[in-house]
């Protein structure tokens, strides 16, 4: 199989070693073409431009910065895209995905929109999961390619899905993450070491998965029985949150967007409903 990959990132040279190591012949491009050197010493190509590089393989695989960054370089492709399927792992917004790939029908190629789920370190082993979505045939023809970068998950023919389940993902990813540093600079207020918070922040986040079955069975049904949490509880947990971020001298705007959103739901009269409630509020 030839394979090009465009965009020389550190995930964009991940999936090229991965590539290389399970015999696959690549082509490769790159603004900065010093960034291919240890590639091409394991048997990469370095093309001399985009067109020389999209003519190299039927599979066109793109790591880079937005889909805008897409445009600039496979506008200078020209007839080379005739014919080729651009698998595009570049974060963007769904509807960029959708623009995509009618900007890429219009000149014979097809689009695979796809979001890797896991950091460049763990590409190409058995914990790594990619969200595809596009023509399905064009996805089942290079499958088994595309598997050797971790575990394929197909969503379906609309080339937003990947995205839209990508950005959903990386939504609850990054606010996580946000709340572990505030919440390790709260305990940091009183002198605890983040080392010594640390345990204690992995046992909580354990159990975060449990909360989220009851929340998908309230938010289908479309009812929020709060028997036992409702929202007047744990907004009043939110309010305490909020308070001791204040007293502690620790920033408060993430503790105050929760606690407005509880406040809302109980301002709206549903305040016996679960927290499930939040979502009738957000859901826009």
């Amino acid at each position: 199989m030839t394979i090009t990959v465009l965009g020389l990132g550190p995930m964009g040279r991940a999936m090229t070693r991965v590539f290389l190591t399970n015999g696959h012949r690549v082509t490769v491009w790159n603004r900065t073409a010093s960034k291919a050197a240890e590639l091409t010493e394991a048997g990469a190509r370095l093309a001399g431009a985009p067109a020389e590089a999209v003519a190299a393989s039927e599979l066109v695989v793109l790591s880079l910065t937005d889909y805008q960054v897409m445009y600039d370089i496979l506008g200078t492709a020209g007839e080379a895209l005739s014919g080729r399927v651009i698998v595009n792992l570049t974060s963007d917004t769904p509807q960029r995905s959708r623009e995509a790939a009618d900007w890429l029908a219009e000149r014979g190629a097809s689009l695979i929109a796809g979001g890797v789920m896991v950091p460049e370190a763990v590409v190409g082993t058995e914990h790594s999961f990619i969200y595809f979505s596009g023509p399905e045939a064009d996805f089942r023809a290079h499958e088994p390619t595309l598997r050797l970068l971790g575990t394929p998950d197909y969503l379906g023919t609309d080339p937003a899905l990947a995205q839209l389940f990508y950005q959903a993902q990386m939504h609850m990813f990054l606010t996580a993450l946000s709340a572990y540093l505030h919440s390790t600079a709260l305990v940091g207020a009183a002198g605890i070491t983040a080392g010594e918070f640390l345990p204690h922040a992995q046992r909580f986040a354990d159990t975060f998965s449990s909360f989220l079955g009851e929340g998908a069975r309230n938010i289908e049904a479309g009812t929020h029985p709060g028997e036992l949490a409702n929202a007047i509880m744990m907004g009043a947990t939110a309010e305490h949150i909020e308070h001791t971020c204040e007293q502690s001298g620790v920033d408060t705007a993430l503790a105050g967007v929760v606690r407005a959103q509880y406040r809302r739901l109980i301002d709206s009269g549903n305040g016996t409903q679960s927290w499930t409630g939040i979502y009738e509020l957000i859901k826009g």
